[in-house]
């Protein structure tokens, strides 16, 4: 039985480090795919297809690794979640689940409107360009990506950052920060795609925080259980 209770402690206290891991991953493969896919399409890609040929591989790379990147943010919400525990609320949780989940499949919609041309281009570069489907494609996937998958993030910080405060799971400050890029997302949309990358830093940095505090409890834990008890 004490074998059986100290197994599913050390499966509890690995499974938030494991999660973490993922949304590093995630900033990682997110940041990757908007680089590429920012310095493939030139300003005037509207006016001018012919930047695809030579753009093609990078932007396939990009849409490879967002699928990954959309799986490993799903394993962060999990582990965000986890270090609530009893505390969570229906009502935040609704509006924390409701957030990413749009967040993602914004994200997934925007990067198939580009994988989308890069198929027809390969199959009919004229009939790509002639239709109008080119720039039509491409101003979607700006938009879905620009505005409306980061005005999600927006929101789905500006939750998490008011469920640390209220509960204490993760320290104050960083709820504070949270806030402030919560801010710039939902504010500076539209003054530079650049800022898209605030988001993915973001989760990098809550996953390093959680490391830290997942590694400083198990810490813990095993100078608490190694102290001699006093008969």
């Amino acid at each position: 039985m004490a074998e059986a209770t100290e197994h599913l402690v050390k499966r509890q206290l690995r499974t938030p480090r494991a999660a973490a891991i993922a949304g590093i991953l995630f900033a990682v493969l997110y940041s990757t795919a908007w680089v590429l896919i920012r310095l493939s399409i030139p300003a005037d890609a509207l006016e001018a297809s012919d930047w695809l040929a030579q753009q093609a591989k990078n932007l396939s790379l990009a849409m490879s690794l967002i699928p990954f990147a959309g799986i490993s943010f799903l394993w962060f919400m999990g582990v965000v979640r986890d270090r609530l525990g009893h505390q969570e609320d229906q009502f935040f949780s609704t509006l924390f689940f409701g957030s990413g989940y749009l967040y993602l499949g914004l994200t997934f919609a925007a990067a198939a409107a580009i994988g989308g041309i890069l198929v027809l281009y390969a199959s009919d570069p004229g009939l790509l360009t002639d239709s109008g489907i080119y720039s039509l494609a491409l101003v979607i996937s700006n938009r879905l990506n620009t505005v409306y998958a980061m005005r999600m993030a927006g929101a789905f910080m500006t939750v998490l950052g008011t469920i640390w405060v209220r509960t204490g799971v993760m320290p104050r400050w960083l709820a504070f920060v949270t806030y402030l890029l919560a801010a710039v997302l939902l504010i500076s949309i539209g003054f530079t795609p650049w800022v898209v990358l605030v988001f993915p830093a973001w989760v990098l940095m809550i996953s390093v925080a959680i490391l830290f505090l997942t590694y400083r409890r198990t810490h813990e834990q095993e100078v608490k259980d190694e102290l001699p008890v006093d008969d």
